[in-house]
């Protein structure tokens, strides 16, 4: 599963060099025609991988509930988000993922609920999850490159 996570890895760490010289303002700021902001959408990569993997699979969240709230789908930035925030994103861009690649070696996943996504791909364990990742992480990849040229 090493490699699995690293395709989802490698394209965030890569969107975080991406996002360096922006600043909280820009990070912040919802561009017309969105209805989020890149602030919000680098934590909804990480509270929907938290909802694919965890929540899916009947495992408690492995971030604060707090956060997962700010981010799941069906919100948007309610706030500013400020450094602090900003902070605790990046260090949760490759904690959970390395959280997850740990928990994959267990048999923490058992109970995986199936379902199909918005997009009509089935998910019936983890490991379908994981694969379903990288496509929504590049989902939202392309959002925030779209996001940066016009904050």
């Amino acid at each position: 599963m090493n490699n699995a996570i690293d395709l989802i890895r490698q394209p965030r760490r890569f969107l975080l060099g991406m996002i360096t010289e922006l600043s909280l303002e820009q990070l912040n700021r919802i561009p017309a025609g969105f209805n989020n902001n890149i602030a919000w959408n680098l934590g909804h990569m990480v509270a929907s991988q938290q909802n694919i993997c965890y929540l899916r699979g009947g495992v408690d969240l492995k971030v604060d509930v707090a956060f997962w709230d700010l981010y799941k789908s069906g919100t948007r930035p309610e706030r500013e988000f400020g450094a602090d925030d900003m902070a605790i994103i990046q260090t949760l861009f490759t904690s959970t993922l390395d959280q997850l690649e740990a928990d994959l070696t267990t048999e923490l996943f058992d109970n995986y609920t199936p379902w199909t996504t918005r997009y009509g791909v089935a998910i019936t364990n983890v490991h379908e999850a994981v694969q379903f990742l990288p496509f929504h992480d590049g989902l939202h990849l392309g959002v925030i490159s779209s996001m940066k040229r016009l904050v």
